[in-house]
């Protein structure tokens, strides 16, 4: 895996099991996306600007282990797949004890300024290619 966020577990991000609450890795996930953007030259902030956005049309999260409280987490993200107008990515997240918690994949959609799909930019495409060790599917 490739970007990675680093976060401890807030007590608020726990549920009356003791456990993070599963919503919560949707968060986690969307800030390692976040941090993705920024490690190939597209940080969120400023790809508007750009004229195209990233929305996200599909998600899927496999809870292996639950984190808890005050855990260490190390969340990482790759593009797997880059098609005509989607990018798709694989996520994971680990315990300090490098223990696989969380992993799944996050389908993001590239949209025009009047929110109508539209082809993935060139340079990004570059930008992954340029970032990842591996190149992701359809590139």
């Amino acid at each position: 895996m490739d970007a990675v966020y680093e976060n401890t577990v807030r007590f608020e991000e726990t549920d009356a099991q003791g456990i993070v609450f599963y919503g919560n890795y949707a968060t986690y996930q969307d800030e390692t996306f976040t941090e993705y953007l920024a490690a190939v030259g597209h940080p969120y902030d400023e790809i508007r600007d750009r004229g195209w956005d990233l929305h996200v049309v599909n998600m899927e999260l496999n809870y292996r282990k639950p984190a808890r409280f005050r855990d260490r987490l190390s969340n990482s993200m790759r593009v797997h797949r880059i098609e005509q107008s989607s990018i798709g990515f694989e996520y994971e997240c680990h315990n300090a004890d490098g223990e696989l918690l969380v992993d799944g994949t996050v389908t993001h959609v590239v949209v025009d300024d009047s929110g109508s799909p539209t082809d993935v930019p060139t340079e990004l495409r570059e930008a992954v290619l340029d970032y990842q060790d591996d190149p992701p599917e359809g590139v």
